[in-house]
């Protein structure tokens, strides 16, 4: 049989995409990058959270995630909550059908195997479950690629986290704690391989539209009421890290600093526009940024970026633009270590606006130096992407002949 004759292998991608995260999507949009070079005549569809948002901008078919609409607002009526339960019972055999369909499944990144923000256990992480426990009973191989993992709290969300990834195929994590932090809830991972995020495989683009004004600093902003053990003090928190976000604006702007407020989540709106009416000044404004790309173009037109969401520092990094993290999980402090910045971190949860503007300060006097190390690391990481994908096709995407066993990166 010639290769004209076989079927083209049939891929199906999974997650909470098209969702408003850009960071999401941006792991989507890398996956979709190496699929299209490397396997053209691959048929790609989608299981996801925004299935129009994903059919529009990336132009493959899309499947909602769940059958119940109301499933992400909170049941607090009868009928509500036996339809959120009945969706849950039509969703397993909705994932099973969409899985048979399908050659092989991919999940594309993202903190799928952690709670580092709040998240109910009968949400995403049953999701997950009901697609690798699919995929393992229709032999159809389920790939977590570069995933982010972290220490759960809740023993349900950790029980069905735990057991999704050990159904699934094919493990690999965005960073050595990732994996850690799995075999520590009972996964047997010495197979498993760690590579950077998959947005670092994104290219950074051209400049488009006026340059920015001198000494611009991106300061990206977040929803951020702490994890999913933080619910007591959610409130606390939040009020926290916004006034002491807010301190650190002013400051700059008395110091006749521009500053490009950036979100990362339809949800961090709110966040940027509280901050626009605190400060009230010209020099403060807010992008409309709708992709990883858009963040890449702010963050590499900045003189220096301070940010707290997980993907707005993946964009200043690969930017090669000098980052201080505003870290409210271990991820972070990883993500900045593996890029030769880890000295540049500041707890988000106990934010203080003198001691961000002392290591902000620092920051910039070593700009030159910080550049430097960013452009050494990013050839490297795009190296260890470049394996990345290549161990994927000989693990997913094997050569006509006998079926092989699927394997677990290296």
């Amino acid at each position: 049989m010639t290769s004209a004759d076989r079927a083209p292998v049939r891929v199906g991608v999974f997650g909470l995409l098209g969702s408003g995260n850009l960071g999401n999507d941006g792991s989507l949009e890398a996956l979709l990058g190496y699929l299209r070079a490397a396997h053209p005549e691959a048929v790609v569809d989608a299981l996801c959270g925004g299935p129009e948002a994903v059919t529009a901008r990336f132009g493959i078919p899309a499947t909602r995630l769940h059958w119940y609409r109301g499933e992400y607002r909170t049941a607090s009526r009868a009928g509500a909550i036996a339809a959120k339960a009945l969706g849950k019972l039509v969703d397993a055999f909705r994932t099973a059908a969409w899985v048979r369909r399908h050659d092989v499944v991919i999940v594309p990144g993202m903190g799928v195997l952690e709670a580092t923000l709040p998240l109910r256990p009968w949400g995403f992480p049953y999701a997950l479950f009901l697609l690798c426990a699919a995929g393992r009973l229709l032999r159809t191989p389920v790939a977590l690629v570069s995933v982010g993992a972290a220490a759960i709290g809740s023993r349900p969300t950790r029980a069905l986290v735990r057991r999704a990834a050990r159904l699934a195929a094919y493990r690999s994590y965005r960073d050595t704690r990732s994996r850690d932090a799995l075999r520590a809830m009972g996964v047997d991972t010495a197979g498993d391989g760690v590579y950077p995020d998959l947005a670092f495989a994104l290219p950074v683009p051209r400049a488009s539209g006026p340059p920015a004004p001198p000494g611009r600093v991106c300061v990206g902003v977040m929803d951020f009421h702490g994890g999913d053990d933080d619910r007591a003090r959610a409130d606390a928190i939040h009020r926290r890290y916004l006034d002491g976000t807010t301190r650190f604006v002013r400051a700059l702007v008395a110091d006749g600093r521009p500053v490009r407020l950036l979100t990362g989540d339809s949800c961090d709106a709110p966040v940027a526009a509280a901050i626009l009416a605190a400060v009230d000044s010209p020099l403060v404004t807010a992008a409309e940024a709708a992709s990883l790309a858009d963040l890449m173009r702010e963050t590499a037109a900045a003189d220096t970026v301070v940010a707290i969401r997980y993907h707005n520092l993946v964009c200043a990094l690969k930017a090669g633009t000098p980052t201080l993290a505003l870290s409210y999980a271990a991820k972070s402090d990883a993500l900045m270590a593996r890029m030769g910045l880890g000295a540049y971190c500041h707890p988000a949860r106990e934010l203080d606006a003198g001691r961000l503007l002392e290591q902000f300060r620092a920051l910039e006097e070593h700009a030159a130096d910080l550049r430097r190390t960013l452009a050494e690391r990013n050839r490297l990481a795009t190296g260890q992407l470049t394996a990345q994908f290549t161990d994927l096709t000989a693990t997913l995407f094997p050569a006509p002949g006998p079926a092989p066993t699927v394997r677990k990166a290296p």
